[in-house]
């Protein structure tokens, strides 16, 4: 175990800091600069006795203004929430850091920046997801090989720090070479390539989760629920790292997880570029939207056994149809065009009182062509259970409706075929999106053995709600494509918007 020195930093850690989180694409507070706070720090050895190693928990306590989201359940039940972020708190992020002597080869964008230290001199700081020795020390503690240690104490392991390895992986990998991932929104995913003890060579991801709160994370839990229940429709899980961290309030201790490793699938291409460049040619996507239904039904089957579920009780019933009155209301803000189809819109969402839902479950949560790998081989693979992201952990870790997941694929078909009519003017994709739509939820169907269409006015109403999610989204972010959900809302409403109640 590393010794701990009692010395002096020039900068601080907290000062050399707050420059290079603001330019991270996973920083929330966009513009400007985070007013840092420790919470919790441990360590990693690298065997060589080279490199320190060292993962920091800090809060953004100047992020309390924008991170202050309090859920439509939390208001219809009148709480103020449980967790870190619901109470305006602020954003608490992870950051491993590598410590060097020397400049590490070719790692210049990892580059945190340099400080000096009082004992070992001048050190180089790093994004440590970027350094080979951070990427094959995390690999071996998610997998139970070694053991966080204290920051503080030499010699000392870190209790606080635990690794969970999966009981049907089939054994140890020592990593060989990594990278990182580019592109990434939220987290930081290291790819590895490493050995298992018969010399077969396995590719890994380690996803380092960025912010963090209390409490389980979703696409841990379902994922390794998945694969303890023997699903090749997600990657298998390898191993999962938790730990824990001063409350921003230092009332009591935040737990949550850390770090998730899995198989990484080589060679797949996510669905969204399979089915862009399909509807493209004008080649039919029937028989491949068939078999992603039967996936998705699959998955929601299995998460059904593995999970608790819960009766369709009216509270829960009325929390849901909140939620999307809430989306209507950011969305009426975002484009004051579709206040024409207001009343429509709030006679849809009222009439799903009336009718039967099925029993709440763990789903996916955030379902989309994006979130599906097409593995040689293997066929559809299901990803990144996180949910919405900037709904709060507590929400996502809430059970939900099959029908939400059906409705962002059926959504996401339609941005392939708009993706088309944007490339190619004057083409019409409306009969590719049609069929594609059509022949996933027969897949679904036919492995369900119920119907998604059988519950019209349900199924209409997420379709309405993830439209309305899209409207603000785009709204915001891509104005030139806002006509693509509007006109998907002009459809789903168009007999409603007749109706003289």
């Amino acid at each position: 175990m590393a010794e701990i020195h009692e010395a002096t930093l020039t900068p601080s850690k907290l000062e050399l800091l707050p420059e290079w989180l603001a330019r991270q694409r996973w920083y929330t507070a966009k513009g400007r600069l985070p007013t840092l706070r420790l919470l919790g720090r441990w360590r990693l050895d690298d065997p060589a006795g080279e490199v320190g190693i060292e993962t920091l928990i800090v809060l953004d306590e100047g992020a309390q203004h924008v991170t202050g989201h309090v859920s439509a359940r939390e208001r219809h039940r009148g709480e103020t929430g449980t967790h870190d972020r619901a109470k305006g708190a602020g954003t608490v992020y992870q950051v491993p850091l590598t410590y060097r002597g020397a400049p590490l080869k070719g790692a210049d964008h990892a580059l945190v920046g340099t400080l000096e230290h009082s004992v070992l001199g001048r050190r180089w700081v790093y994004d440590a997801c970027h350094d080979p020795v951070y990427a094959a020390e995390v690999l071996r503690l998610a997998q139970g090989l070694v053991s966080a240690t204290s920051s503080t104490i030499s010699d000392t392991p870190e209790p606080e720090v635990e690794a969970s390895p999966s009981t049907t992986w089939p054994g140890p990998i020592t990593l060989t070479r990594s990278r990182v991932l580019t592109g990434e929104q939220s987290n930081t995913s290291i790819i590895g390539t490493g050995t298992l003890p018969d010399g077969h060579e396995v590719s890994v991801v380690c996803k380092v989760f960025r912010a963090v709160d209390h409490g389980d994370n979703p696409d841990v839990t379902l994922q390794s629920a998945l694969t303890a229940a023997g699903c090749t429709r997600v990657p298998a899980t390898i191993g999962v790292v938790s730990g824990a961290w001063e409350r921003p309030d230092g009332a009591r201790r935040s737990r949550g997880h850390l770090v998730l490793a899995q198989e990484f699938l080589t060679g797949a291409e996510d669905a969204f570029r399979v089915t862009t460049r399909t509807a493209a040619a004008g080649t039919p996507f029937g028989d491949r939207a068939r078999a992603l239904g039967e996936a998705t039904a699959e998955v929601h089957e299995l998460l059904a056994r593995s999970m608790p579920t819960e009766p369709a009780r009216p509270e829960r019933v009325d929390e849901v149809i909140a939620s999307m009155e809430e989306r209507l209301v950011a969305a009426l803000a975002e484009s004051p065009g579709l206040a024409r189809h207001e009343s429509a819109i709030r006679r849809v969402f009222a009439r799903v009182r009336d009718v039967p839902w099925p029993a709440f479950q763990r789903v996916h949560g955030d379902y989309h062509l994006g979130q599906v790998l097409d593995v040689p081989g293997r066929g559809w693979v299901l990803i990144d259970f996180e949910g919405e992201p900037l709904r709060p952990l507590a929400e996502r870790n809430r059970s939900d409706q099959c029908l939400r997941d059906i409705a962002g694929m059926l959504r996401s078909f339609d941005y392939t075929g708009a993706t088309v009519e944007l490339a190619q003017p004057g083409h019409s994709a409306a009969e590719w999106v049609a069929d594609a739509q059509s022949a996933f939820l027969d897949g679904y169907a036919h492995r369900a053995g119920h119907d998604p269409r059988d519950d019209a006015t349900l199924l209409t109403a997420f379709l309405l709600d993830k439209a309305l999610y899209e409207v603000v989204y785009e709204a915001r972010h891509r104005p030139t494509w806002l006509p693509i959900p509007t006109r998907a809302i002009d459809a789903l409403v168009g007999a409603d918007d007749k109706d003289p109640r």
